[in-house]
């Protein structure tokens, strides 16, 4: 039995979740989310007990993989509507900045051009200053997502630690050739 599958998700105040046809849909003040469930696993709502239940119907590789996954979704997505998700990165190097214009996140990095990145619905990001980016949004995998594409645009470089990171990242600096 999987140890995390086997678990009940609690329903949070305020949030309200229900299963209709193998869709998930669970609404709160942050926003509202959908999860379509596979059918080798089955989810059933408990009124009385407020928790969301999962189970599977056989141990199938695919089923056992399943059971743990569909539950850890929902409940990143109830803990999402309630509280949001957020990541923070900085942009390091003399003379990298970044602004949001509109709906684009303005990067420049070194670059000869200044690189443009379209936000996508459902997220909100700002530059509390120049050097700083905050993304928020209520579906954690969005959040990741945008804050990892935004990150390859210009990784921090091993030798003096410029680009974009997460905000307490390590980056591990190499000596460079005058340690010889």
């Amino acid at each position: 039995m999987s140890r995390i599958g086997k678990k009940p998700v609690s329903v949070i105040d305020g949030v309200k979740v229900s299963v209709g046809d193998r869709t998930v849909t669970v609404e709160g003040p942050k926003g509202k989310l959908q999860f379509q469930h596979r059918p080798e696993v089955t989810v059933s709502v408990d009124e009385e007990a407020k928790s969301v239940i999962v189970s599977r119907d056989s141990d199938v590789r695919t089923s056992r993989e399943l059971h743990g996954l569909t539950r850890a979704v929902i409940n990143n997505m109830i803990l999402g509507v309630k509280d949001g998700y957020e990541k923070r990165l900085e942009v390091v190097g003399v003379g990298y900045i970044c602004a949001v214009q509109g709906k684009e996140l303005q990067l420049r990095v070194g670059y000869a051009n200044e690189l443009k990145k379209e936000i996508p619905d459902g997220l909100e990001v700002t530059c509390p200053d120049q050097t700083h980016i905050v993304v928020r949004g209520c579906d954690k995998q969005k959040v990741g997502q945008f804050a990892a594409e935004v990150r390859s645009l210009r990784k921090p470089e091993p030798y003096k630690g410029k680009g974009i990171r997460y905000q307490g990242e390590q980056i591990k600096l190499k000596p460079g050739k005058s340690a010889t």
